[in-house]
């Protein structure tokens, strides 16, 4: 496929971008290269390569931790789950006030309410007290190791498709989209990335019936969702914004700072 000719946005975006001036410090170019990527246009018209790009080895360059992956993904599937058994204490048990039996003359120990939790019917001592959310605190730096782990898995198995922007789309048929797709090689589950949480609305109604393409910004990019979806569409401003993100959180240091307000 030839390079495409024409002159945009998206080439003096190419073109401005440098790793010499941006993260110098996070490595060094001459050990560990930088990884390379086609930037090419969204689906709607013939495909057109605008460049290659660099990307951060600290991102998508990384050791593929499958354990730092499976750990965020139960993670995930728990944190949303509720427990709602709740087992009655004695107290909550109705009646109780009268013994099983005489207190004296019977042989027997003294016992003063039938609610007690010695007793078959009687009340629970230690048992489950729901509501219980599965919700808890993941480590960061293993939250963190997911992200860049499951995006070098998917530069490096050709699933990470980057396009200069979505805005272009007009198309509001879903199955013309589908054949879209599929002529591109992208498929059979997609997942669109971009910057903005608003999407184009022939976008948005496109995709609207279809379950195994989905759309998301990047606020909301997980290792769940990109481990659903074999191709996962980004565009270049979603992808600079990710890779930002993620190499400001592989260097902070407030950490203790930020977590503060969840301890009590």
């Amino acid at each position: 496929m030839a390079l495409a000719t024409s002159s945009g946005s998206i080439r003096s975006k190419l073109r401005d971008f440098s790793y010499q001036q941006a993260y110098k410090y996070l490595f060094n170019p001459k050990v560990t290269p930088p990884r390379q990527a086609w930037v090419e246009n969204f689906i709607g018209s013939d495909r057109q390569l605008y460049g290659i790009i660099e990307l951060h080895p600290s991102v998508f360059g990384v050791f593929p931790r499958i354990d730092f992956v499976t750990k965020a993904i139960q993670w995930q599937n728990k944190y949303r789950n509720v427990d709602y058994l709740s087992m009655p204490t004695r107290n909550e048990l109705p009646g109780g006030t009268r013994r099983p039996w005489p207190q004296k003359g019977g042989g027997r120990a003294r016992h003063k309410s039938v609610n007690s939790p010695i007793f078959l019917r009687g009340g629970w001592a230690k048992g489950p007290r729901g509501p219980v959310t599965g919700y808890r605190l993941m480590k960061h730096f293993d939250l963190v190791n997911s992200l860049t782990a499951m995006l070098t898995i998917k530069l490096g198995q050709d699933d990470l498709k980057i396009v200069d922007s979505i805005k272009s789309y007009t198309e509001s048929d879903g199955q013309r989209m589908e054949e879209q797709l599929e002529q591109r090689g992208w498929g059979p589950s997609v997942l669109i990335v971009d910057k903005d949480e608003d999407f184009p609305e022939p976008l948005r109604t496109a995709t609207s019936n279809i379950n195994h393409i989905n759309l998301m910004s990047t606020v909301g990019l997980n290792p769940l969702s990109m481990a659903k979806h074999e191709t996962m569409v980004v565009t270049y401003d979603a992808l600079r914004e990710i890779e930002n993100r993620l190499l400001y959180q592989l260097i902070r240091t407030d950490l203790n700072e930020t977590r503060s307000r969840y301890r009590e």
